[in-house]
C-alpha cells in the first residue's frame, strides 16, 4: 500500500466551502414552514427547494423496457413533504464542514407528522409494475400431478461502502463549465443525470470520477445532495465539498433486496418441470430514482434460473412505502430470484420425496442457446458440470458436527445475466513505444487497470507495464454505460481488445509504407515490425490512435454453490463451516482478481443471510443507523471456501468472457439459505437467520 490514492474527501480546490443538510426526523410528514438564522459563525448560505427554483429538476426516473412506472421522482430538496427519515430538507453551505453541521442545527422545520407505511404488504400504492409470460402456463398446471407453493423473503439492507458519497463542484463562470469530482461508478451517467437536473448541455459539465472506495450498486445514480451541491457552486461562484458521515449513509444512501415472492412450480409424476407462477412484491421506498426498477425486473425476467421451465407467468409489483428508495445492490434482482427459485425446488424435494440433487439434474438446461418461456437468451453454459465439480468438491472436504448441532447441507445452481449495451475504450501511441488506453468503465475496486493492461498487452505483444490506462474523466474517456452487473471485462474489456488489435493493424500499415512492403510481409513481436534486415518499432510511428465502441448482447454466467451448515440447539447460533463455490464465467483474463470477486461476494452473502437487514418501527424509524447496531461480517464468521471453475466460453463478444463480480452473493445467499432450512428439517425461516430467530423455529 503506497497510500497514493486521491478520493474525493482529499480533494482541496481554491474557494472550498463545505455541504451539510437538514435532514426530515419524521418519514411522513407535512412541511408548513423552514426558518433559517440571518448569520452563523462561517456561514454562506441556507438554499431550501422554493431557492431552487422552477428551472431545477427532479432526479430522473427509469426502468427497463415493459415497466409501468408512476410519477415519482425523487425531489432534489423536499418541499411540501417528506417522504422518509434522512431526506434532504435544506443544504447549508459554510466555510468549514463543522460549521456547516453546526448551521444545520439552527434551520428550523415545521413538520405536521402525518401516518406512515412502513410494510410493503399494506402498501396500496404501485410505483413500479412488470409482468410477462410464455408458453402454456394453464396447460402445464392443469397436466401437473404435482404443484408446490411457497413463499420466500430477503430483508432490506445496506450496501456499506468503505467509502461513503461525496462529491466536489467547481463552476467557471468565464468559461461556463461546471466540474464536479464524484465517487461513482462511472463518468457519463452521471453526466447525464446531471445535465437532466440542471437543464445543461452535456459538453458544458465534467464529471471526474477520483479513486472510488467501493460502491456495490449504490453509486449508480447521482444523488440530490450531489446535485444541490453542484447549483450551489454554480450560484455561489465557489468550490463546494459534501461528504456525508456514516450514519447519513445508512439512512439516505438507497438500499437493497427488500422483496418476497410467492411461487408455484407445477411438475408431472416423475419430477419433470411443467410451469412456474411467480408474483414477486418489492418495497421500493418513497421515490423513484433512474434504477429502483431494475432490481424487481431482473428477478422477475430470471426466476426461471437454470432450469427447462417450458412455461412461465411473473407479475413484478414495486410498491411505495415510507423509507428510503431501494436500487441495485450486488446482484441487483439475480440474488432474489436465485435464492427464491432455489428455496421452491428444495421444497419440491421433499414434498415428492425424491433427492433434491436429482430433481436438479433432471431439470437443467443442456443445451445452448437456450431462450427461457421469460424472454431470456441464454448464450452458452454447462450447469451440470458445474454442479458435478460443486458436489466433487464438496464431497471430498466433509465436516464434521459437535453434538448438539443440527447440520444442514445447501445446494444452489445459478445463472448470473452480465453484459449488455455498451462501452468504448480509445488505444493511442504515446510515441515513446507504450500504449495508452481511455476506457469508459471505470473502477471502485475490481482492478480494471491489471485487467485491461493484460488485455491490451496480449493483443500487442507488450508487457503490462507497457501500457497505460485512463479512467473516470467525461473529458477524455469515451463515452459508456459504467460499472456494474458484472459487465466491465465482457464489454469494456472487449472494446479495449478490438481497439488495441485495430490499433496493431494501423500501426502495421504506417510500418509497412515507411518500409515500402506489403502490409501481409511484416513480421511482428515485441513492439517491433521487421521485414528482411530492416524494422520500425512503435516508438518510431509517432502517435496513432484508435476509438471502438462495442456493442454488447447479454450474456450469462452460471455457477453451483454447497454451502455446509451448523445449528445449536439450545441457543440457535448458526455457524457456516464451509461454501464450495463454482463459477462459470467464461474465458478468465485474471483468475486472482476473478477469485477475489467470488471470496467478496460470499462475504455480502454471508452477510444477508447472518447479520444484516434494515429495520423499521412502525413509524418508520431506522432501528440501526450506525455500525454499533447495522452488524457486518467480520473475518471471525467468514467460512472456508473451495473454489472451482467451469470454463464455457461465451460466443458473442472476443473475449468469450462473462461477468463474475456477483456469482459470489448469488450463489452464497441461495446456498446458505437452504442449509439452514435443511438443518431446521424443512421449517421456513428467512434470512437473516438470526440466533433468536433461530431458536424460535426449533421450538415452534
Amino acid at each position: 500500500m503506497s497510500g497514493a490514492g486521491c478520493y474525493v474527501d482529499d480533494l482541496r480546490p481554491p474557494d472550498l466551502v463545505h455541504a451539510a443538510f437538514v435532514r426530515s426526523p419524521h418519514a411522513h410528514a407535512e412541511i408548513s414552514a423552514i426558518r433559517a438564522p440571518d448569520s452563523a459563525p462561517g456561514l454562506v448560505a441556507v438554499i431550501t427547494a422554493a431557492d431552487l427554483g422552477e428551472d431545477v429538476r427532479p432526479l430522473t426516473v427509469g426502468g427497463p423496457p415493459g415497466t409501468e412506472l408512476a410519477d415519482e421522482p425523487h425531489p432534489l430538496l423536499a418541499r411540501d413533504e417528506v417522504r422518509y427519515v434522512g431526506q434532504p430538507v435544506a443544504a447549508v453551505i459554510a466555510r468549514t464542514r463543522a460549521q456547516a453541521e453546526d448551521a444545520v442545527e439552527l434551520i428550523e422545520v415545521d413538520y405536521q407528522p402525518l401516518p406512515a407505511v412502513v410494510e410493503p404488504d399494506r402498501s396500496e400504492r404501485q410505483l413500479a409494475r412488470w409482468e410477462r409470460s410464455g408458453g402454456d402456463v394453464d396447460a402445464a398446471f392443469a397436466a401437473a400431478a404435482h404443484v408446490v407453493r411457497g413463499r420466500y423473503g430477503l430483508p432490506r439492507v445496506a450496501p456499506v461502502p468503505i467509502e461513503v458519497r461525496g462529491a466536489v463542484s467547481a463552476y467557471d463562470r468565464e468559461q461556463d463549465r461546471l466540474t464536479v469530482w464524484c465517487s461513482a461508478q462511472d463518468t457519463h451517467r452521471p453526466l447525464a443525470q446531471l445535465a437532466h437536473v440542471l437543464g445543461r448541455r452535456e459538453d458544458t459539465i465534467r464529471v471526474i470520477v477520483p479513486d472510488v472506495g467501493g460502491a456495490f450498486g449504490s453509486k449508480g445514480v447521482i444523488a440530490p445532495e450531489i446535485a444541490v451541491s453542484a447549483i450551489a457552486s454554480m450560484r455561489l461562484g465557489l468550490s463546494v465539498k459534501w461528504v456525508e458521515d456514516r450514519s447519513e449513509s445508512m439512512l439516505a444512501a438507497y438500499q437493497g433486496r427488500g422483496m418476497t415472492g410467492e411461487l408455484e412450480l407445477a411438475l408431472s409424476g416423475d419430477g419433470q418441470m411443467l410451469g412456474l407462477r411467480a408474483r414477486l412484491r418489492a418495497d421500493l421506498g418513497a421515490y423513484l430514482l433512474a434504477t429502483t426498477a431494475v432490481p424487481q425486473v431482473t428477478a422477475a425476467s430470471g426466476i426461471t434460473g437454470v432450469y427447462e421451465i417450458p412455461a412461465a407467468a411473473v407479475t413484478a409489483v414495486g410498491v411505495q412505502t415510507n423509507k428510503v428508495p431501494t436500487g441495485p445492490y450486488r446482484g441487483a434482482g439475480r440474488p432474489e430470484a436465485s435464492c427464491f427459485i432455489e428455496r421452491l425446488v428444495d421444497d419440491a424435494a421433499r414434498q415428492l420425496g425424491v433427492d433434491r440433487i436429482e430433481l436438479r439434474r433432471r431439470n437443467l438446461i443442456r443445451e445452448f442457446p437456450y431462450e427461457t418461456p421469460l424472454g431470456l437468451t441464454y448464450d452458452s453454459g454447462d450447469f451440470e458440470r458445474c454442479l458435478d465439480t460443486a458436489l466433487g468438491l464438496s464431497r471430498a472436504r466433509g465436516v464434521k458436527t459437535a453434538p448438539g448441532r443440527l447440520r444442514g447441507i445447501g445446494v444452489a445452481v445459478f445463472v448470473e445475466r452480465s453484459g449488455g449495451m455498451f462501452e468504448s475504450a480509445e488505444a493511442r501511441l504515446d510515441g515513446r513505444g507504450g500504449v495508452v488506453i481511455a476506457a469508459s468503465s471505470s473502477p471502485h475496486g475490481q482492478g480494471h487497470d491489471i485487467t485491461f493492461a493484460q488485455i491490451a498487452a496480449d493483443r500487442l505483444d507488450l508487457e503490462p507495464g507497457q501500457i497505460e490506462l485512463r479512467f473516470g474523466d467525461s473529458a477524455v474517456v469515451p463515452a459508456g454505460v459504467g460499472t456494474f452487473g458484472s459487465r466491465s471485462v465482457a464489454v469494456a474489456g472487449s472494446a479495449v481488445a478490438l481497439a488495441s488489435e485495430q490499433l496493431l493493424g494501423r500501426a502495421r500499415a504506417a510500418a509497412a509504407e515507411r518500409l515500402g512492403v506489403e502490409p501481409e510481409a511484416l513480421g511482428y513481436a515485441g513492439g517491433r515490425f521487421e521485414a528482411g534486415s530492416r524494422a520500425v518499432s512503435l516508438r518510431d510511428l509517432g502517435e496513432l490512435c484508435v476509438l471502438v465502441r462495442f456493442d454488447s448482447e447479454r450474456v450469462f454466467s452460471s455457477g453451483a454453490y454447497i454451502a455446509e451448515v451448523s445449528i445449536e440447539t439450545d441457543t440457535g447460533d448458526l455457524d457456516v463451516h464451509r461454501i464450495v463455490a463454482v463459477d462459470d464465467a467464461g474465458t478468465i483474463i485474471n483468475p486472482l482478481l476473478a477469485r477475489g470477486q467470488v471470496v467478496g461476494g460470499v462475504a455480502q452473502g454471508l452477510g444477508e443471510c447472518l447479520l444484516e437487514e434494515v429495520v423499521h418501527d412502525a413509524d418508520g424509524q431506522v432501528r440501526g443507523a450506525t455500525l454499533m447496531d447495522y452488524l457486518l461480517p467480520s473475518a471471525a464468521e467468514m467460512p472456508e471456501i473451495v473454489h472451482g471453475e467451469v470454463v464455457s466460453p461465451t460466443p458473442l463478444n472476443p473475449l468469450g468472457a462473462k461477468g463474475t463480480g456477483e456469482g459470489g452473493t448469488i450463489g452464497a445467499v441461495a446456498a446458505i439459505s437452504n442449509a439452514v432450512i435443511d438443518a431446521l428439517g424443512g421449517r421456513q425461516i428467512d434470512p437473516p437467520f438470526t440466533p433468536e430467530k433461530l431458536w424460535r423455529a426449533l421450538r415452534s
